[in-house]
């Protein structure tokens, strides 16, 4: 009986897997077509961890409906807000190209959908596949507002690896008891960093290690001898991630939605922001195995949950009474680990990287300590020194706008902000080992909504500079608008006699985990019209005001200007 109960699942899996790659190589999914969604954003009552709560999602779903597109595909999502929560969403490594508006971060390129209304997204995806996400963009709400968003080539256009057996979707995520917004008002109101996430999640599911979660896991089914492509994505808001399979390689063939040259390794870490695409062969004995989900704890003085998401990866015939295998984690704070697949993500192809630079800037990232300014500073002024967190961008902490930063751009608005952002920091000095700790007397950031602009068609070189003013750590850079080359990256102070730099085959990303007391080197070419919002994917670092933001001024003619705004623009 168990014989034929084997069979029968094997049989299944098989017309599953044929049907999926018909989907794809048969181009049931054409490119160059329109794809109709309707997203509503909605209040659902969720069980997790011996508690039921209330959680905001798309349709119902957490993670949310997976967004299918071929290269080149026209999306159309219209989005109604049936909660009391402002909303908005963004696509997440979509270039958007003259299409701006739809870009989706709150009071940069748009007013927030608010409770009953509407807007309905309309771009599409130019010259780009791959692995993608969509989230919310406004308050910490995409912790559970998130989901896939996968873009398969042209038809007829193969895969530059071996045609996977299956494709799934492993969207990496973290879960808390308490309600998000009320984590993030209180957080702000206290001055001092946030709680702790409760569990780790792994499309939704925490796994075994977890209170009342023995049947909370999530599990892929694999026949031994094929290959699967899973798609990793990291849909966190705090934490940077470890993801490893037990005593399985993992041959990562693409990253942020470029294809890269095949790389194999036992372990990667996957930031908030970043998408992988990682082959995996069942070559290992018949049984069951754990995939493991752990934080990367680039941070000295960060709390983090310990305790691991487990799901399963299993092998179609193992025993149902057998134990999975468990997953060996790096050290949680294993730099040479995360440098090692970063040194091994190179271009598929040979690339042209410009080496005449128009603009070079050099911005320091890290956290700040300010003064206190609350008559009850028990309650507000918790770090430090009696001191307030917050983060910024050569010591520009960003606030945000009442209204759009994009809408006062387009309808030439004064007061929204200020074209002042500075190309250096306002001093030079031993930024990692040698930051001035006096706290809080200079560890202050300035406050402010400024931005600097791009000429269109400007060549920019960027040096991003991890401090340690109060704690060096990994920090997820994500740039919306654009993607960047990678050129270069190391540990310590940027040093431009002693960086070295790539410039044959350096990764295509669009966001960048800087390493932990280090830097990145980025390039790229401001020829996307609009207003593109740079900052931390670490989402209290972007609530403590860890961004900036780029205007590109239009070019010459309707194909390099910036088009006018949807009629169904939501109002602040």
């Amino acid at each position: 009986m168990a014989n034929l109960i084997t069979l029968f699942m094997l049989w299944l899996s098989m017309i599953s897997a044929i049907y999926n790659v018909k989907l794809i190589a048969h181009g049931s999914i054409e490119g160059g077509s329109t794809r109709f969604y309707d997203f509503k954003v909605q209040t659902k009552r969720d069980t997790k961890l011996c508690n039921s709560k209330d959680i905001i999602t798309v349709n119902g779903m957490f993670p949310g409906p997976v967004v299918y597109a071929q290269e080149d595909d026209r999306i159309i999502v219209k989005v109604t807000n049936k909660t009391p929560f402002n909303v908005t969403i963004h696509w997440h490594g979509i270039r958007q190209k003259l299409s701006c508006w739809y870009d989706g971060p709150s009071l940069i390129t748009q007013c927030p959908i608010q409770s009953g209304q509407s807007f309905t997204y309309n771009f599409s995806v130019v010259q780009q596949k791959g692995t993608f996400f969509w989230h919310a963009h406004v308050s910490w709400l995409r912790g559970t507002v998130h989901g896939a968003m996968i873009v398969y080539p042209k038809a007829g256009v193969p895969y530059p690896f071996k045609f996977p057996y299956q494709e799934h979707v492993i969207i990496l995520g973290e879960y808390w008891l308490q309600d998000l917004q009320e984590i993030e008002n209180a957080t702000l109101a206290s001055g001092g960093p946030p709680p702790k996430a409760d569990a780790y999640t792994i499309n939704g599911h925490p796994g075994p290690n977890y209170n009342c979660s023995a049947n909370d896991v999530y599990q892929i089914d694999v026949i031994p001898g094929k290959t699967y492509l899973l798609r990793l994505i990291n849909a966190g808001l705090n934490t940077e991630n470890f993801f490893v399979i037990a005593n399985h390689n993992l041959t990562i063939v693409e990253a942020d939605a470029e294809y890269t040259k095949p790389f194999t390794t036992d372990t990667v870490m996957i930031g908030p922001g970043q998408t992988l695409g990682v082959l995996v062969s069942a070559n290992q004995p018949v049984g069951k195995y754990s995939m493991a989900v752990a934080p990367y704890e680039s941070g000295k003085v960060v709390i983090y949950q310990n305790v691991s998401a487990i799901a399963g990866f299993n092998y179609i015939g193992a025993p149902s009474d057998s134990l999975s295998l468990p997953a060996k984690l790096p050290k949680l704070d294993d730099e040479m680990a995360v440098k090692t697949v970063m040194d091994g993500l190179r271009s598929l192809n040979q690339v042209n990287v410009f080496k005449e630079i128009d603009k070079y800037l050099f911005i320091t990232i890290g956290l700040n300590v300010q003064k206190c300014h609350s008559k009850t500073p028990k309650q507000n002024c918790q770090v430090m020194h009696n001191g307030v967190l917050a983060a910024s961008m050569n010591n520009i902490t960003f606030v945000n706008p009442n209204i759009s930063i994009l809408e006062a751009y387009y309808k030439k608005i004064k007061g929204t902000y200020t074209e002042d952002f500075p190309d250096t920091p306002p001093k030079f000095y031993d930024f990692v080992n040698g930051a001035p700790n006096n706290i809080p007397y200079d560890t202050q950031s300035l406050n402010g909504t400024r931005i600097k602009v791009l000429k269109y068609g400007s060549r920019v070189q960027l040096i991003l500079q991890d401090t340690g003013i109060v704690n060096t750590e990994n920090h997820p850079m994500h740039f919306h608008g654009h993607s960047f080359y990678v050129v270069g990256y190391g540990t310590g102070n940027y040093n431009p006699l002693t960086a070295q730099f790539n410039l044959v085959d350096p990764p295509y990303m669009n966001t960048i985990g800087v390493p932990t007391g280090g830097w990145a080197a980025i390039r790229f070419v401001a020829d996307n019209p609009g207003v593109w919002f740079l900052h931390c994917h670490i989402d209290i670092h972007k609530s403590w005001g860890l961004g900036m933001v780029f205007i590109v001024n239009n070019g010459k003619g309707e194909l390099e200007s910036l088009p006018h705004p949807p009629p169904d623009l939501p109002q602040c």
